[in-house]
């Protein structure tokens, strides 16, 4: 079955491919007469092209000519010509595909193509990228082209926004400049063209540049603001993702979260890391590696109620207690330092376990985070509660058009098809592949291995072949690091704690006698070229003549698209190059998933530790156990994706509703007043004296402020209820219910009495317009009502500020269970004193 699915698959990929040839041939007889035309007349083409779509023209029926424009300015601009593969993946793009180009093959070049066509539209195109250094890089390269062609280019980073601008020079000192390197190794220059902006104005640019994270965070950024000025994007044309696979599917599991800090962590979370420490594996507790899950035993409950002097700490200390020592438990357990997180300058701090990178301002959920720093013995930061919340999965599927590309979406085709709708697309190489990509070395133990890794660089070192070594974590870099020295090998480390010169280090990988240990995913986006960066010919085929670049991977991931984008930092556009793993029977894939009957086969053998076997049997294994927890996690995937489905028809009402009362107009706003009131002639009388006692404006953007606001604090609280609800929903299973069906039914019940809440508030407050407060600190009074939610802008934690008022307008303390001063009707401790 699987043999036909792959047979079917392959056909309609090479069909795909095959009916391209028509329009490339069409791209290709404009070349003669458009490389003819002088630059002014090559800038006019974009107006003309435009005219063409006012006409009724499609982008279909334009593409060949536009694509042939694009190419013959990239040729003037970068002396960079467009492949026909390239034009290829160009046009796959445009028709809303994944194509997998390998590495080297010129994604970033291939990308201009359905930008620019598309961006004839003047409705916007998002380029997303993996990091802020490639937005800059990619925006200031391939703006030279679309500068030319008289579009306008943005940047969209952490804390920062820009605009192209070819005229613009950050570094006026000529002689330093070629001396100075960025963050990434690449010269000053990326960053001369780059003018600082406002974020708006980068996003009306034609063509916008940034990350995942900035674009989805400025979403939900728009959809918390209380001023049409402070709206940042406009509306989701198309979406193209470069690295799709690391954003749609390595990240998907991971919402973006905005959230406020509320009250400080309590002394719990130190008591139950205490408790935790005390805690054996397989005593206390049990670890499910698979499903990543921990289980306090009945000595584990016993030795903790002991601990806590309690009888029974379910029926005396309540759920919260038992919460917390679960908690505890599993930050112990199954969060581990320089693996999952790292600690600097008492914070800890997440590393992406598919990248090897920090992700800033990112927290683990749920009080993990709170525990990890128990357990670590830094400052414990505040719990927060979610203001607003996003998956990655839901916001690409806002564009009306998306497409992708990266060097490994095959092995991922189903989870493409299934959740995103897209098709993927296999691009031919512009050349023969040369690389040799050798056989698994399988050995018993990770001592062995290691021993045998370092022979084998220690080997290729000496005849100065280039060797770039893949690791899974920051603890394996940095204890293969300590072998290599002890072998003398000079080489350079790649991981979370020195990764602001990932760039650097990665594009020099291919210098001859270079070592680079790096986490697998360390630099992706950045080419190596053998010799280094600004190799010349003799350097290039110096180490071309030593066999190119060797990558060595020291363990198997998780999922193969992993491996293979190892595999693919060599052997670039012909290149020759080689590839090999070392795994050992120790490491985790093989020890949570391999057979036991594979570990005594293993050891019947009888060799030393540090010699290899190359075994089928095992290799296929190691597969085969890739394969599972790739179904695993993408049933995982699915299972969020399903469930946040539900808040995410739920979250569009609310932030469609929260944009027209937003941008709408005083007929609107009366209106929307009228309707939701039981005596609309009561009303209309009560809307025309405030209109009489504070004049129009102030009334009706007084109340467009307390409409936006009562739908936030409802919604806030909406959020929170239904993660306690879908937490309780799951134990449901037991009793033979659907969880989903039942976090539906219950979702949408809560929905409606939200719905009506926020009615009910409204109509208490705005009554209240104008009575007991002086009409010039009228904004003022009411953003007490949502003040413990001011957004940062840009900041870098994307996160709020929270804001803890507990004193009344005359600066006296308010009790717990005084009326808030708010206005709400409600006590001070049930509303803004939470």
């Amino acid at each position: 079955m699987i043999n036909l699915l792959n047979k079917i698959f392959k056909d309609n990929n090479t069909k795909t491919v095959n009916k391209t040839d028509v329009v490339i041939k069409k791209i290709n007889s404009f070349e003669k007469e458009i490389s003819s035309l002088s630059d002014k007349d090559l800038a006019n083409k974009t107006e003309y092209f435009k005219n063409k779509l006012k006409n009724e023209e499609s982008l279909d029926e334009i593409l060949p000519e536009a694509f042939a424009v694009v190419r013959e300015v990239s040729k003037r601009t970068l002396g960079q010509r467009h492949f026909d593969v390239q034009l290829i993946g160009g046009i796959v793009l445009h028709n809303g595909s994944i194509v997998e180009m390998k590495t080297g093959e010129g994604k970033t070049l291939a990308a201009t193509l359905p930008a620019y066509l598309n961006a004839l539209t003047e409705k916007g195109i998002h380029i997303v990228t993996v990091n802020d250094y490639l937005a800059r890089r990619d925006a200031v390269w391939m703006g030279q082209i679309y500068s030319f062609l008289g579009l306008s280019v943005g940047v969209i980073n952490n804390g920062s926004s820009y605009l192209y601008d070819s005229g613009y020079k950050k570094i006026e000192n000529e002689d330093e400049k070629d001396k100075e390197r960025d963050e990434l190794g690449y010269f000053r220059v990326v960053h001369d063209f780059l003018r600082p902006c406002q974020r708006k104005d980068a996003y009306k640019a034609d063509i916008t540049y940034g990350t995942n994270n900035e674009y989805g965070f400025d979403y939900l950024r728009d959809n918390i603001s209380y001023k049409k000025d402070e709206i940042r994007q406009r509306e989701f044309n198309y979406a193209i993702v470069d690295e799709i696979d690391s954003i749609l599917i390595d990240e998907a599991r991971t919402p973006l979260i905005i959230s406020a800090e509320t009250t400080e962590s309590e002394d719990l979370y130190g008591k139950f890391a205490e408790i935790a420490n005390k805690m054996k594996k397989d005593e206390d507790y049990e670890v499910d590696e698979k499903l990543k899950a921990t289980t306090l035993t009945d000595a584990g409950i016993e030795k903790a109620e002991k601990l806590l002097g309690v009888e029974n700490i379910y029926t005396e200390m309540g759920i919260k207690y038992v919460h917390h020592l679960e908690t505890a438990v599993r930050a112990k357990a199954l969060f581990f330092v320089d693996r999952d997180y790292v600690v600097r300058d008492g914070q800890v701090l997440i590393v992406d376990q598919f990248t090897g990178r920090i992700l800033p301002g990112r927290r683990y959920s749920e009080g993990i985070h709170q525990a990890i720093e128990a357990k670590e013995k830094v400052f414990i930061q505040r719990e927060s509660r979610t203001f607003a919340s996003i998956t990655f999965q839901n916001y690409f599927r806002l564009y009306k058009k998306l497409s992708g590309m990266t060097g490994t979406a095959l092995t991922s085709a189903e989870e493409f098809r299934k959740v995103y709708g897209l098709d993927t697309i296999a691009i031919p190489t512009n050349r023969e592949i040369k690389r040799n990509d050798f056989g698994d070395f399988i050995f018993q133990t990770e001592q062995g291995k290691f021993k045998a890794i370092s022979k084998k660089v220690k080997e290729l070192n000496d005849k100065g072949q280039p060797v770039l070594i893949g690791t899974v974590s920051i603890d394996k870099n940095e204890l293969l690091s300590e072998y290599l020295s002890v072998q003398g090998i000079k080489h350079n480390i790649l991981n979370a704690k020195n990764h602001e010169k990932e760039g650097e280090i990665i594009a020099e990988a291919g210098k001859k006698g270079f070592v680079t240990i790096a986490t697998n995913m360390a630099g992706r986006g950045v080419d190596i070229k053998l010799g280094g960066q600004t190799a010349t010919d003799e350097e290039y085929n110096e180490v071309k003549s030593l066999g190119g670049l060797f990558v060595l991977g020291t363990e198997r991931h998780e999922a193969r698209r992993i491996d293979n984008q190892l595999r693919g930092r060599s052997g670039r556009q012909g290149d020759p190059g080689a590839t090999q793993f070392f795994v050992s029977l120790e490491d985790d894939l093989m020890r949570v998933f391999a057979s036991d009957s594979i570990k005594k086969m293993m050891n019947r053998f009888g060799i030393p530790e540090d010699q290899p076997i190359e075994n089928k049997m095992i290799t296929k294994a190691l597969e085969s156990a890739q394969t599972k927890i790739e179904g695993f996690n993408f049933d995982s995937r699915r299972h969020i994706l399903e469930f946040d489905d539900v808040l995410n028809h739920q979250r569009r009402t609310i932030y469609e509703r929260r944009r027209k009362i937003l941008f709408s107009d005083y007929i609107f706003l009366r209106e929307f007043l009228e309707e939701r009131t039981d005596d609309v002639v009561e009303f209309k009388k009560m809307i025309e004296g405030k209109i009489m006692q504070l004049g129009e404006n102030n009334f009706f953007e007084t109340a467009r402020l307390i409409i936006l606001q009562t739908i936030d604090m409802f919604w806030v609280e909406h959020l929170e209820m239904m993660d306690y609800m879908r937490s309780s929903v799951n134990l449901r299973a037991y009793g033979q219910r659907d969880p989903l069906v039942e976090y539906k039914k219950e979702g949408l019940t809560m929905f409606k009495q939200m719905e009506i809440g926020i009615e009910e508030q409204m109509f208490q407050l705005i009554p209240k317009i104008g009575e007991g407060m002086k009409l010039s600190g009228e904004e003022k009074k009411l953003n007490e009502i949502h003040e413990n939610a001011k957004v940062i802008g840009d900041s870098d934690k994307s996160n709020l500020v929270a804001e803890n008022k507990n004193r009344g307008n005359d600066g006296q303390k308010i009790g717990r269970n005084d009326p808030c001063p708010c206005g709400s009707g409600k006590k001070y401790k049930k509303c803004h004193g939470k």
